[in-house]
């Protein structure tokens, strides 16, 4: 469901993870290793989720340590997007077992 707004793949992975976790901190291949995506990618969505103000950064010597901006405007209803989709999916795989 999320696909038709986020379509980017690897986006959706991350801002699923900060969006379920919002307490989450982490940096770029420890992302790569938990969403099984190119790191190269990551660092790219990452910066762009950054700078559209999703995602804060900090530096922890020459590594950049991600968190989700609790402060983001649009937080509430991405968060509710993200559980409304993962129960959607649910069902719809339960549907099909059963057909």
């Amino acid at each position: 469901m999320l696909d038709i707004f986020i379509t980017s793949r690897v986006r959706r992975k991350i801002v699923v993870v900060f969006a379920k976790y919002p307490d989450f901190k982490t940096h770029v291949r420890a992302l790569s290793k938990l969403i099984k995506e190119d790191p190269g990618n990551i660092q790219r969505e990452l910066q762009r989720l950054e700078r559209g103000g999703f995602l804060l950064v900090s530096q922890k010597g020459n590594t950049k340590i991600y968190q989700m901006n609790k402060q983001f405007p649009l937080l509430k209803e991405l968060q509710s997007m993200v559980i409304k989709s993962q129960q959607m999916s649910k069902t719809n795989k339960a549907d099909k077992s059963l057909g």
